[in-house]
């Protein structure tokens, strides 16, 4: 909301502007008054609505044409005054001033404002005038918010007049209410839906007793008396007897109370209601409602919180309708009728993550998506939590964690230099999958998803991404793992991207003579050293041929010092667990880093040289004494080779 407003004064000359300013600062009537008043601020702690309010008065004089123009462009809510006992001025009101506004293309909030109203004909009814003069007028022009008869010389109504002039502002009727048609537009009852929707807590489609209490806490920070929830109710029944049902109100008496409010001049109490929840002048989700400031550091990713969780889960289980523990396509659409609409289409959501048999995304596979998503995309994490009403801050829903452990942070080190850290605390790993075409990458990262083996070949023409639970030693990780079709290279040369990646799975095909030799190529092409890595050998249940190469894959391998490659077969369902495999090495990253683990002769031939070197210099004792203590080690061995029954009795002795 808006923290200051200008409000501009236009109407004919003697029609009173001056004197309705001066009335306001001065609080008496002012007989002679200057023709047009400067400019007046009046500071947020002494209006009701906490705001900065500058009131410009201009003339109607042709040579001021210019200055009211530019003081109309630069206005919130423009205030036509016109005099109650001079007719011209009020038929000049429909006929110049409302129309040169839509000349100029300003669209703001206007007040009638009848002044003079203490020099009216006693024999005119004011009724009588609204009805039969103003609401017409109303009706043809909608930028009219409400039309204010007052007096300068008796004070009446003055403070009154730039009060509904703030509330046009802040609280503005028109993005909420058609006056003609006396409905509300659907933009405000399609965000009041979504709020009450929100607010049925149980899912019942009527917000009870309780549910009403904790709105009205939510709202007004205030909880309501039990004879004030059912005065409530009464006024609803009275009007709308379908809107309350079971002594609670369903979603048409949820909305004709706003009616209400709105019909009765407290337009406030709805617009207090909208943007608590997140809404803003335009009835959308405010931008920074969606996606609050949340810094990540360059060595830092983010995760759920376990208040993420535990809200994912909570919101599963209310609009799990049938109870089967898995959302079907109408559980889905009615959750994510909350919200503009499931986020992962693009993403071949639902097999992206795990589903029952059915093809309906479980609760685990739910989790999953949304571990997947944090670690991807936070920000999008982040405005859906605010799209299904998470309570509190949305980022207590999220944390930040170090990628390579610890809290982040760090500083400028490099990401080998930090994968030199034990083991992980994180729970969201993002793994590559790389290879030859048809090397079986995708029914690899299929059968992790749990979805059944397909004989039918789909090549991968774009970037798909997966996720799943793997339990490592009784917690659970998640994996995301990313498969890139042609586009294996340009996330190979991007240093970014390879920081992002967790482990590099390269997958060859074993029964294809070529495959990894496309790995090989790859290792060469592209400094790959310092990305943890395992290799994937699958097809495992066809026929092997010997991979051509410089190097078998074994060997190769060894080079490395890595593990030798993993056999698999997804479609013989012969998998050797090289999914637990993967989520250890993301867990110990320094256990599969060729650039880590080459490091490790050299580090062990420097201990030995900085161990003859103490050695050297102990002195003759010393050396005398190691001599003849290698010298005693070196016999044992070459007789306990020469001698059998040596050999088992010190066996035994052991």
């Amino acid at each position: 909301m808006r923290d200051d407003i200008r409000i501009v004064l236009v109407g004919d000359g003697g029609v009173g502007k001056s004197t309705l300013v001066t009335a306001l600062i001065k609080e008496t009537f002012i007989v002679n008054v200057q023709a047009v008043v400067p400019e007046v601020t009046i500071p947020p702690e002494v209006t009701p609505e906490n705001v900065t309010t500058h009131i410009i008065d201009t003339s109607s004089k042709g040579d001021d044409q210019e200055i009211l123009e530019t003081e109309l462009r630069k206005a919130n809510v423009v205030c036509i005054v016109y005099a109650v006992d001079d007719r011209t001025s009020f038929q000049r009101v429909h006929e110049h001033w409302l129309p040169l506004l839509r000349q100029q293309g300003i669209n703001l909030p206007v007040i009638l404002v009848g002044n003079k109203v203490d020099m009216r004909d006693e024999d005119i009814s004011h009724a009588t005038v609204l009805e039969e003069e103003v609401v017409p007028i109303m009706n043809e022009y909608r930028e009219i918010e409400i039309c204010v008869e007052c007096s300068a010389k008796a004070l009446l109504n003055v403070s009154e007049l730039f009060y509904f002039a703030q509330k046009a502002v802040l609280h503005p009727t028109r993005p909420l209410y058609d006056a003609r048609d006396h409905v509300m537009k659907p933009k405000c009852t399609e965000a009041l839906v979504r709020i009450f929707r929100l607010c049925d807590m149980d899912g019942d489609s009527i917000l009870s007793d309780a549910e009403l209490n904790e709105f009205q806490r939510k709202c007004f920070n205030t909880p309501l008396q039990q004879r004030e929830l059912e005065g409530v109710k009464e006024i609803v029944k009275a009007s709308r007897p379908d809107g309350v049902v079971d002594g609670g109100l369903n979603v048409e008496g949820f909305l004709y109370l706003h009616l209400l409010f709105i019909q009765r001049g407290r337009v406030e109490t709805t617009w207090m209601v909208l943007r608590r929840f997140g809404y803003g002048d335009d009835l959308s989700l405010r931008e920074d409602f969606l996606n609050p400031d949340f810094d990540v550091p360059p060595d830092c990713c983010v995760e759920l919180s376990p208040g993420g969780y535990a809200f994912f889960t909570e919101i599963f289980k209310r609009y799990d309708a049938d109870g089967d523990s898995a959302f079907c396509p109408d559980e889905l659409d009615n959750i994510f009728g909350l919200s503009p609409g499931i986020p992962w289409k693009r993403g071949k959501f639902p097999e992206s993550t795990v589903t029952n048999a059915a093809g309906n995304v479980t609760l685990e596979g739910w989790l999953a998506q949304w571990s997947m998503t944090t670690l991807l995309d936070h920000k999008m994490t982040l405005a859906y939590l605010a799209y299904f009403g998470f309570p509190g801050d949305i980022r207590d829903g999220i944390r930040l964690v170090g990628r390579y452990g610890g809290s982040g942070g760090g500083g400028g080190n490099s990401a080998l230099r930090r994968r030199k850290k034990g083991k992980l605390q994180r729970n969201v790993f993002l793994c590559y999958f790389v290879g030859s075409v048809g090397s079986g990458k995708s029914s690899l990262i299929r059968a992790f998803a749990k979805k059944p083996f397909t004989d039918d070949y789909s090549p991968t023409t774009r970037s798909t991404t997966t996720v799943n639970s793997v339990d490592v030693k009784g917690s659970e990780k998640y994996l995301v793992m990313q498969e890139f079709g042609p586009y294996d290279t340009s996330v190979l040369q991007s240093r970014r991207q390879l920081e992002c990646c967790d482990l590099l799975v390269m997958v060859y095909d074993s029964s294809d003579p070529n495959s990894f030799a496309y790995l090989t190529n790859l290792r060469k092409n592209y400094s790959l050293d310092s990305v943890p890595v395992i290799f994937v050998a699958t097809k495992s249940d066809l026929d092997y041929v010997e991979q051509r190469g410089d190097q078998p894959p074994d060997i190769y391998c060894r080079e490395l010092k890595l593990t030798a490659p993993v056999y698999v077969s997804v479609k013989g369902g012969q998998i050797a667990s090289v999914f637990q495999r993967m989520a250890a090495i993301t867990r110990s990253p320094q256990s599969a880093t060729p650039s880590l683990l080459l490091l490790r002769p050299q580090a062990w031939s420097a201990a030995r040289i900085v161990g003859v070197t103490a050695l050297a210099g102990l002195g003759l004792v010393s050396t005398f004494v190691a001599y003849h203590a290698i010298k005693y080690w070196w016999t044992n061995v070459i007789h306990s080779r020469t001698s059998p029954s040596s050999s088992v009795l010190r066996r035994k002795e052991l």
